[in-house]
Parts: C-alpha cells; sequence; structure tokens
C-alpha cells in the first residue's frame, strides 16, 4: 500500500484553533503485557510537565493532550506534535523541556529525540485491539 496525498488546508477551512497540538501517549497497559506501555515508562509525569510549562511560559494555542495508544509504547514514550506530524521519544522533563525550547519555540527539531522514521512507518496493521 502506498501513502495518499498530504491533506492540505483548504482556503474554506475554517481557522486553526490551536497553533500546535502536544498528543503524550499515556496509555496504561497490564504490568508485563509484551509491548510494554507509556504510562508506565513515565509519559504522564511528561505530559503534566509539558501542560504546566507551556503555561508558564505563556505559549498562545499550544496544547498539550493525554492520547491512548498512539502504537509505538515499544519505542516509548511518545508524544506527537501536530500540524507537523513529528514523533518524539521523550523519557524525562529535561528532554520534554528541549523539546518545548527547540520545536514549540525556535522551531526546529530535536533531532536526536525524534522517533526513527522506519518505526514511525511501521505502522501495526494487524489490527492489534489491545491497547
Amino acid at each position: 500500500m502506498t501513502d495518499g496525498a498530504p491533506l492540505l488546508r483548504s482556503p474554506d477551512d475554517p481557522p486553526l484553533f490551536y497553533r500546535v497540538h502536544v498528543f503524550v501517549c499515556c496509555n496504561r497497559r497490564p504490568e508485563g503485557h509484551a509491548r510494554g506501555s507509556c504510562a508506565a515508562k513515565g509519559s504522564e509525569d511528561v505530559r503534566a510537565y509539558m501542560k504546566a510549562r507551556i503555561k508558564e511560559l505563556g505559549l498562545e494555542r499550544v496544547r498539550v493532550n493525554q492520547a491512548g495508544c498512539l502504537d509505538r509504547c515499544e519505542a516509548g514514550p511518545c508524544i506527537l506534535i501536530y500540524p507537523e506530524g513529528v514523533w518524539y521519544r521523550i523519557g524525562s522533563r529535561e528532554e520534554a523541556e528541549r523539546v518545548i525550547q527547540e520545536h514549540l519555540i525556535a522551531g526546529r527539531r530535536a533531532i536526536d529525540l525524534m522517533l526513527d522514521r522506519k518505526l514511525v512507518m511501521s505502522s501495526d496493521a494487524s489490527g492489534d485491539t489491545d491497547r
């Protein structure tokens, strides 16, 4: 299967409500699950830190949301930033701060924290419902 064309905004679309939307995987699987889970690896703390820090910095129109399974828990804890569609593995508050400073404020990527493209593109097509 090939990727479809990227979705583009139409002039008729309403304005974006958020400039940036950060999804933090906070999925929690049972202890010992083979795939692991982002929550068990600290994603809930990362989410709380990012929410508080973005508010503290006064970054407008930036939303940090808890997400269910983003299907990358083996590499997690994971975050996904839109509208760019950039995936990061964030394992600490320090790494979360780097993403805030470099991606959200400076507008560049924190390259060493980005998930490997092969991992991002190897979506589990098996229809895994055990998220």
